[in-house]
């Protein structure tokens, strides 16, 4: 079994098991916190997953670590935001999601832990710590996103097909991680991009922008500029791109 507990010293952690413990509910830590512990990056944000309210949770949080903590709640989304010593956490319960074809806002409902790590976009974002008293510091890794950090590889979860359509954003943030980390993206995967491109359309310009300015930023951006062109959605974000024919974007 890998083993994480060495990386789950900071007392929030045994704060929040704490509080979990009280409320009788389960909680884990999930996504980009524990996929850069495994690429021993630096991460100050940390996301909890509760089996119940994550919202009741850092409120329980708040009350354990006192000085009149300030809890930010977002009624709307399920979720609460609280800051402690560097690290901001932000809490949400485990949700299960279903899409409608015209938004990328899902519809939500309680689920599991297993709903939860079924919705992440990638397999390195799906992974979780556990913050049980018998299981504390466990690592649970459904998708083999462990293997895909080895490997330097972007999957999907779940099909990827049905990954992007529902959610076209993550053909932005999958093109994103690989600039960032240097990894590639499976090629079924790039392949689903190329066929749900024109979902992108659905997207936002501002969130479209975020992610652009990601790969921008990047130590390598040539290598996000590469797979935005071969997968088409290049010339849908800047139709003036095509007067390029995106000449230094081909090739290796």
């Amino acid at each position: 079994k890998f083993d994480l507990k060495k990386h789950i010293q900071h007392p929030i952690f045994n704060i929040i098991a704490e509080a979990a413990s009280q409320q009788q509910v389960d909680a884990y830590v999930i996504g980009g916190f524990v996929r850069d512990i495994v690429l021993n990056r630096p991460c100050k944000d940390i996301d909890v997953v509760a089996i119940g309210s994550g919202i009741e949770l850092a409120q329980r949080v708040a009350k354990i670590i006192g000085n009149n903590t300030k809890v930010n709640v977002f009624k709307n989304f399920g979720t609460a935001m609280l800051k402690y010593q560097d690290y901001d956490i932000e809490f949400v319960g485990a949700r299960k999601e279903s899409y409608d074809r015209g938004s990328r806002k899902p519809i939500v409902e309680d689920g599991t832990l297993e709903d939860d790590q079924n919705r992440r976009d990638f397999t390195i974002n799906a992974l979780a710590i556990s913050l049980k008293k018998d299981t504390y510091g466990e690592i649970l890794d459904p998708f083999g996103g462990l293997n895909d950090i080895e490997n330097k590889t972007i999957k999907t979860p779940l099909n990827p097909d049905i990954t992007y359509s529902d959610d076209p954003l993550r053909m932005m943030r999958a093109i994103r991680f690989a600039t960032q980390l240097g990894f590639d993206i499976e090629s079924n995967s790039l392949q689903a991009i190329r066929t749900n491109r024109q979902r992108i359309r659905i997207v936002s310009k501002e969130r479209i922008t975020d992610e652009l300015n990601k790969i921008i930023l990047s130590p390598t951006p040539s290598i996000g500029f590469k797979h935005l062109f071969n997968t088409g959605l290049l010339e849908i974000i800047f139709p003036e791109m095509n007067l390029l024919h995106g000449v230094e974007f081909i090739g290796n």
